[in-house]
Protein backbone atom coordinates (compact mmCIF):
# COMPACT_ATOMS: atom_id res chain seq x y z
CA UNK A 1 0.00 0.00 0.00
CA UNK A 2 1.18 4.24 -0.30
CA UNK A 3 -0.57 6.62 0.49
CA UNK A 4 -0.18 10.00 -0.48
CA UNK A 5 -0.66 13.39 1.14
CA UNK A 6 1.21 15.84 -1.83
CA UNK A 7 -1.93 16.61 -3.57
CA UNK A 8 -5.13 14.99 -2.78
CA UNK A 9 -5.12 12.07 0.44
CA UNK A 10 -5.52 9.12 -1.36
CA UNK A 11 -4.20 5.23 -1.02
CA UNK A 12 -3.25 2.80 -4.11
CA UNK A 13 -2.46 -0.97 -3.79
CA UNK A 14 -0.33 -0.48 -6.99
CA UNK A 15 -2.91 -1.07 -9.47
CA UNK A 16 -6.13 0.84 -8.30
CA UNK A 17 -5.84 4.26 -6.40
CA UNK A 18 -8.67 5.41 -4.22
CA UNK A 19 -8.93 8.95 -3.85
CA UNK A 20 -10.42 9.09 0.11
CA UNK A 21 -13.85 11.11 0.37
CA UNK A 22 -13.68 14.44 2.95
CA UNK A 23 -14.32 13.29 5.89
CA UNK A 24 -13.79 12.56 9.81
CA UNK A 25 -11.91 9.50 9.48
CA UNK A 26 -9.78 11.15 6.06
CA UNK A 27 -8.73 14.28 8.71
CA UNK A 28 -7.60 11.63 11.34
CA UNK A 29 -5.45 9.53 8.54
CA UNK A 30 -4.14 12.54 7.21
CA UNK A 31 -2.95 13.73 10.66
CA UNK A 32 -1.11 10.53 11.22
CA UNK A 33 0.74 10.73 7.44
CA UNK A 34 2.19 14.01 8.32
CA UNK A 35 3.62 12.62 11.24
CA UNK A 36 4.71 9.08 9.95
CA UNK A 37 6.86 7.36 12.44
CA UNK A 38 5.38 9.16 15.42
CA UNK A 39 3.14 8.81 18.15
CA UNK A 40 0.11 11.07 17.58
CA UNK A 41 -1.73 11.40 20.82
CA UNK A 42 -5.56 10.75 21.02
CA UNK A 43 -6.12 14.35 22.36
CA UNK A 44 -4.48 15.90 19.26
CA UNK A 45 -6.12 13.67 17.19
CA UNK A 46 -9.60 14.43 18.87
CA UNK A 47 -8.83 18.44 18.31
CA UNK A 48 -8.28 17.57 14.28
CA UNK A 49 -11.23 15.79 13.95
CA UNK A 50 -13.60 17.96 15.77
CA UNK A 51 -11.83 21.53 14.86
CA UNK A 52 -10.87 22.01 18.80
CA UNK A 53 -14.35 20.60 20.06
CA UNK A 54 -14.36 17.26 20.71
CA UNK A 55 -17.50 16.07 21.82
CA UNK A 56 -17.80 13.62 25.08
CA UNK A 57 -18.09 10.58 23.06
CA UNK A 58 -14.58 11.73 21.29
CA UNK A 59 -12.57 8.39 22.52
CA UNK A 60 -14.66 5.76 22.06
CA UNK A 61 -15.79 7.18 18.16
CA UNK A 62 -12.14 8.07 17.21
CA UNK A 63 -11.61 4.20 18.19
CA UNK A 64 -14.33 3.57 15.45
CA UNK A 65 -12.94 5.98 12.85
CA UNK A 66 -9.78 3.85 13.10
CA UNK A 67 -11.52 0.66 12.93
CA UNK A 68 -13.22 1.98 10.17
CA UNK A 69 -10.04 2.69 8.58
CA UNK A 70 -8.40 -0.61 8.98
CA UNK A 71 -11.74 -2.18 7.54
CA UNK A 72 -10.73 -0.29 4.16
CA UNK A 73 -7.35 -1.25 4.08
CA UNK A 74 -8.33 -4.58 4.56
CA UNK A 75 -10.17 -4.46 1.50
CA UNK A 76 -6.92 -3.44 -0.39
CA UNK A 77 -5.33 -6.68 1.24
CA UNK A 78 -3.31 -4.86 4.19
CA UNK A 79 -3.03 -6.14 7.64
CA UNK A 80 -4.49 -4.54 10.50
CA UNK A 81 -1.42 -3.02 11.66
CA UNK A 82 -1.17 -0.10 8.99
CA UNK A 83 -2.59 2.14 12.09
CA UNK A 84 -0.88 0.94 15.18
CA UNK A 85 -2.61 1.18 18.56
CA UNK A 86 0.12 2.82 21.07
CA UNK A 87 0.16 4.18 24.52
CA UNK A 88 -1.22 7.27 24.98
CA UNK A 89 -2.60 7.39 21.21
CA UNK A 90 -2.17 6.09 17.41
CA UNK A 91 0.82 5.82 15.12
CA UNK A 92 1.44 4.93 10.85
CA UNK A 93 4.60 3.43 10.30
CA UNK A 94 5.84 5.26 6.93
CA UNK A 95 8.80 4.56 4.17
CA UNK A 96 9.29 6.49 1.24
CA UNK A 97 7.89 3.44 -0.62
CA UNK A 98 4.83 3.80 1.02
CA UNK A 99 4.25 7.42 1.89
CA UNK A 100 4.82 10.08 -0.74
CA UNK A 101 6.22 12.64 2.00
CA UNK A 102 8.91 10.20 3.50
CA UNK A 103 9.66 9.95 0.15
CA UNK A 104 10.04 13.51 -0.82
CA UNK A 105 11.91 14.42 2.28
CA UNK A 106 14.16 11.31 2.00
CA UNK A 107 14.93 12.61 -1.91
CA UNK A 108 16.08 16.27 -0.98
CA UNK A 109 18.10 15.51 1.88
CA UNK A 110 20.33 13.09 -0.23
CA UNK A 111 20.29 15.84 -3.13
CA UNK A 112 21.33 18.55 0.34
CA UNK A 113 24.20 16.29 0.92
CA UNK A 114 25.33 14.17 -2.75
CA UNK A 115 28.36 16.74 -3.60
CA UNK A 116 27.30 16.28 -6.94
CA UNK A 117 25.57 19.07 -9.01
CA UNK A 118 24.08 16.98 -11.64
CA UNK A 119 22.57 14.16 -9.06
CA UNK A 120 21.31 16.92 -6.90
CA UNK A 121 18.98 18.30 -9.70
CA UNK A 122 17.89 14.88 -10.48
CA UNK A 123 16.74 14.01 -7.11
CA UNK A 124 15.42 17.50 -6.56
CA UNK A 125 13.43 17.03 -9.98
CA UNK A 126 12.52 13.68 -8.81
CA UNK A 127 11.41 14.55 -5.47
CA UNK A 128 8.87 17.68 -6.83
CA UNK A 129 7.21 15.32 -9.21
CA UNK A 130 5.79 13.59 -6.20
CA UNK A 131 3.37 16.79 -6.18
CA UNK A 132 0.23 16.48 -7.48
CA UNK A 133 -1.45 19.81 -6.54
CA UNK A 134 -2.23 21.30 -3.36
CA UNK A 135 -1.11 18.44 -0.05
CA UNK A 136 -4.69 17.89 1.94
CA UNK A 137 -6.65 19.57 -0.94
CA UNK A 138 -9.38 16.88 0.33
CA UNK A 139 -9.05 17.39 3.97
CA UNK A 140 -11.63 19.60 6.05
CA UNK A 141 -9.68 19.99 9.23
CA UNK A 142 -9.04 23.48 9.38
CA UNK A 143 -6.26 22.72 12.12
CA UNK A 144 -4.45 20.99 9.81
CA UNK A 145 -4.97 23.30 6.89
CA UNK A 146 -3.71 25.49 9.40
CA UNK A 147 -0.52 24.08 11.08
CA UNK A 148 0.32 21.74 8.40
CA UNK A 149 -0.06 23.12 5.12
CA UNK A 150 2.40 25.88 5.66
CA UNK A 151 5.14 24.18 6.58
CA UNK A 152 4.63 21.63 3.68
CA UNK A 153 3.97 24.38 1.24
CA UNK A 154 7.76 26.28 2.73
CA UNK A 155 9.33 22.91 2.28
CA UNK A 156 8.03 22.58 -1.40
CA UNK A 157 9.62 26.56 -1.84
CA UNK A 158 12.72 25.52 -0.65
CA UNK A 159 13.21 22.35 -3.04
CA UNK A 160 12.00 24.52 -5.72
CA UNK A 161 13.94 27.24 -5.30
CA UNK A 162 17.72 25.33 -4.63
CA UNK A 163 15.97 22.74 -8.36
CA UNK A 164 15.51 26.46 -10.18
CA UNK A 165 18.66 27.51 -9.33
CA UNK A 166 20.51 24.38 -10.95
CA UNK A 167 18.32 24.51 -13.82
CA UNK A 168 19.80 28.14 -14.66
CA UNK A 169 23.18 26.71 -14.18
CA UNK A 170 22.30 24.03 -16.90
CA UNK A 171 21.05 27.42 -19.09
CA UNK A 172 17.37 28.28 -19.25
CA UNK A 173 15.02 26.38 -21.45
CA UNK A 174 11.19 26.99 -22.18
CA UNK A 175 9.92 23.92 -19.87
CA UNK A 176 11.58 25.78 -17.13
CA UNK A 177 10.31 29.10 -17.95
CA UNK A 178 6.72 27.66 -18.41
CA UNK A 179 7.54 26.04 -14.83
CA UNK A 180 8.75 29.43 -13.16
CA UNK A 181 5.52 31.81 -14.92
CA UNK A 182 3.31 28.68 -12.73
CA UNK A 183 4.98 29.39 -9.86
CA UNK A 184 5.02 33.01 -9.79
CA UNK A 185 1.34 32.68 -10.07
CA UNK A 186 1.07 30.71 -7.44
CA UNK A 187 3.29 32.69 -5.00
CA UNK A 188 3.32 36.07 -6.59
CA UNK A 189 4.91 37.21 -3.40
CA UNK A 190 7.91 34.83 -3.51
CA UNK A 191 10.14 37.06 -5.29
CA UNK A 192 12.86 34.23 -5.48
CA UNK A 193 10.75 32.76 -8.08
CA UNK A 194 10.63 36.29 -10.36
CA UNK A 195 13.91 36.32 -9.98
CA UNK A 196 14.66 33.29 -11.36
CA UNK A 197 11.89 33.97 -13.99
CA UNK A 198 13.54 37.40 -14.73
CA UNK A 199 16.92 35.70 -15.35
CA UNK A 200 15.61 33.10 -17.40
CA UNK A 201 13.88 35.02 -19.49
CA UNK A 202 16.87 37.66 -19.92
CA UNK A 203 19.64 35.08 -20.56
CA UNK A 204 17.22 33.33 -23.41
CA UNK A 205 17.14 36.66 -25.08
CA UNK A 206 14.16 38.11 -24.34
CA UNK A 207 15.04 41.21 -22.18
CA UNK A 208 11.57 42.87 -23.19
CA UNK A 209 9.96 40.18 -21.48
CA UNK A 210 11.92 39.89 -17.98
CA UNK A 211 11.70 43.75 -17.95
CA UNK A 212 7.55 43.45 -18.46
CA UNK A 213 7.49 40.19 -15.71
CA UNK A 214 10.32 42.82 -13.62
CA UNK A 215 6.60 45.88 -13.82
CA UNK A 216 4.30 42.83 -13.03
CA UNK A 217 6.21 42.10 -9.41
CA UNK A 218 6.84 45.51 -8.76
CA UNK A 219 3.23 46.46 -9.38
CA UNK A 220 2.19 42.97 -7.13
CA UNK A 221 4.58 44.03 -4.48
CA UNK A 222 3.36 47.99 -4.53
CA UNK A 223 -0.40 46.98 -4.56
CA UNK A 224 -0.53 43.82 -2.00
CA UNK A 225 1.70 44.17 0.13
CA UNK A 226 3.05 48.12 -0.05
CA UNK A 227 6.80 47.54 -0.64
CA UNK A 228 9.20 47.92 -3.81
CA UNK A 229 11.09 45.19 -4.69
CA UNK A 230 13.42 43.76 -2.89
CA UNK A 231 17.51 44.43 -3.53
CA UNK A 232 17.93 40.80 -5.58
CA UNK A 233 15.34 42.23 -8.22
CA UNK A 234 16.20 45.95 -8.45
CA UNK A 235 20.17 44.65 -9.46
CA UNK A 236 18.50 42.46 -11.93
CA UNK A 237 16.94 45.37 -13.31
CA UNK A 238 19.51 47.02 -14.01
CA UNK A 239 22.01 44.73 -15.07
CA UNK A 240 19.32 43.86 -17.82
CA UNK A 241 18.99 47.69 -18.39
CA UNK A 242 22.40 47.95 -18.60
CA UNK A 243 22.86 44.42 -20.61
CA UNK A 244 25.22 43.13 -18.73
CA UNK A 245 26.02 39.57 -17.89
CA UNK A 246 23.76 37.85 -15.05
CA UNK A 247 23.71 34.71 -12.89
CA UNK A 248 27.09 32.44 -12.34
CA UNK A 249 28.87 30.56 -14.25
CA UNK A 250 27.74 26.80 -14.78
CA UNK A 251 29.10 24.68 -12.46
CA UNK A 252 26.94 21.97 -13.66
CA UNK A 253 28.32 22.72 -17.35
CA UNK A 254 31.88 23.05 -15.86
CA UNK A 255 31.24 18.93 -14.71
CA UNK A 256 30.06 17.82 -17.84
Amino acid sequence: MRFSVLGLVSLSDGTETVILPSSKPTSLLAALLLRPNQTVRAEYLQNVVWEGSPPSTAKATLQTYVLRLRRLFRNFGFADNVIETVPGGYRLPATAATLDLVEFRELVSRASLSGDPWAELDLLRRALALWQGTPLANIRSGLLQRDDLPGLTEEWLRAAERRFDLELDVGPHREVIAELRSAVRQHPGYERFWEQLIESLYRFGRQADALAEYGNVKRHLRDELGIDPGSGLQRLELAILRGEKVGSSSSLGDNR
